[in-house]
């Protein structure tokens, strides 16, 4: 990702994340979304789960920029969603991203199609991550 884009994915993660209910949306979103996510999120504090998450936004884009702290972050949240930890499923990050777009979309008040590609292409590289390290190891 040039350093263009990645400043324009900032510009919109940051109108986004300035808007309390940003996270709080999506993660209504994402929950009711489906049964097998309701479920994995049936005992989550979300307070905790939305710091979280915005710290990996942020994780992210170091990562996209070939920072290490970004690969470091991503490979300890890829063994803690992994098949042995908290077992989330490949599937369930397409949808994932689906409620994030959603939510992206109705929170970044200058989204236009091409913020959304950016998302897509930023999340990309994280998710592709996430899902090639789901299965236990041996």
């Amino acid at each position: 990702m040039t350093d263009a884009e990645l400043a324009l994915f900032h510009d919109s993660l940051t109108r986004c994340t300035s808007q309390p209910l940003f996270l709080e949306r999506f993660y209504a979103l994402f929950v009711s979304s489906s049964d097998e996510v309701r479920h994995k999120f049936r005992q989550t504090d979300f307070q905790k789960q939305r710091r979280l998450l915005q710290a990996s936004f942020y994780m992210m884009m170091l990562q996209a920029d070939g920072k290490p702290e970004g690969a470091v972050h991503f490979e300890r949240i890829a063994d803690l969603h992994s098949q042995r930890h908290l077992d989330i499923p490949p599937h369930l990050y397409d949808l994932w991203l689906d409620c994030l777009m959603q939510a992206v979309r109705a929170y970044d008040p200058e989204w236009m199609p091409e913020t959304e590609s950016l998302w897509r292409r930023m999340m990309a590289h994280g998710i592709a991550f996430m899902k090639a390290r789901y299965q236990a190891e041996g």
